[in-house]
């Protein structure tokens, strides 16, 4: 078990017996004292068998999703491993209350990455701290390893979503854009949007949407799925991601999007939120791949 030794919580431990001593000290030097001063040494004297006490300490229990997540206590890194570990938290003032902060970075799949933060409070008393970090939070940050959707897959995309001549289109994980790409050059979209977080992804997808000269109606942006402001101007939205993800997703895009925006998400779904319509349809590779699609209901 590794001891978490709470640094401030020390020097504030140090601070406080220093500030209860002078006083006392000071009493001691006058020959006849009053007696509101003999009741000021009392205190002081009474305070510094006080700061005498050991510390308090405590155990630090912390729940992780899997046994390989990598774990940092206040910005150290924790070399224990296994979903359940436990940590002697040590220097407690018995008296104060303090916070620590928590985050796990985690795989659940071997496409994505997940971290997680939270801040547990706790009293200097206590003799037992937990925290659980195994469930899902809207806090939660996701990077997804790109993984490109076949050429073949992506027409079959478009046409589950029923792209138009009037539709702005936008790949939420844009990848190298091809999803954007074909939208506007093969159905004729009004326009493309496509947001990444990776700056390769980013640049890969800026060289192809120039080399494919439409510079004037598709936009390659950076940055992060979850941190979206405004895509109410998109008709359609395309999706390659993971459930993990979409979990995170679904109630931005029901707050985001306006009401009869067409959804499509390649194999991944968005939470609780049903599809209206799942299909499984044939590649030219010899796979299966399935696709769903969602219409955004009235608010």
């Amino acid at each position: 078990m590794l001891r978490l030794v709470r640094f401030p919580i020390l020097l504030l431990a140090v601070g406080l017996a220093t500030a209860a001593l002078g006083p006392w000290a000071r009493a001691q030097d006058k020959p006849k004292a009053d007696d509101k001063a003999k009741a000021d040494d009392k205190k002081a004297v009474d305070k510094k068998a006080d700061d005498k006490k050991p510390a308090a300490k405590a155990v630090l229990k912390v729940t992780v999703p899997n046994d390989a997540a990598e774990l940092k206590i206040e910005n150290q890194t924790m070399k224990t491993t296994g979903k359940t570990r436990e940590f002697d938290v040590v220097g407690l003032d018995p008296k104060k209350t303090y916070e620590y902060e928590l985050v796990v970075k985690f795989e659940p799949n071997n496409y994505t990455t997940i971290t997680r933060k939270k801040t547990v409070s706790f009293k200097g008393s206590d003799a037992t701290i937990t925290a659980d970090l195994t469930k899902d939070d809207p806090s939660d940050k996701a990077v997804i390893r790109f993984v490109p959707t076949p050429d073949d897959i992506v027409a079959k995309m478009l046409d589950l979503g029923k792209v138009g001549k009037d539709d702005v289109v936008y790949d939420l994980g844009c990848g190298d854009g091809r999803i954007v790409i074909a939208a506007v050059r093969d159905k004729h979209a009004l326009a493309g949007v496509g947001i990444d977080l990776d700056p390769e992804r980013v640049k890969e997808s800026k060289e192809a949407v120039k080399k494919a000269k439409l510079e004037d109606k598709v936009d390659i942006r950076q940055g992060d799925v979850l941190e979206i402001k405004d895509i109410s101007e998109a008709s359609v939205v395309m999706i390659y991601m993971s459930d993990e993800l979409g979990k995170l997703l679904e109630p931005r895009l029901k707050k985001l999007l306006q009401p009869g925006t067409r959804i499509v998400s390649h194999r991944f779904t968005l939470g609780d939120w049903k599809p209206e319509k799942t299909i499984t349809v044939q590649g030219d590779d010899g796979d299966e791949y399935t696709l769903h699609l969602w219409t955004v209901p009235k608010k």
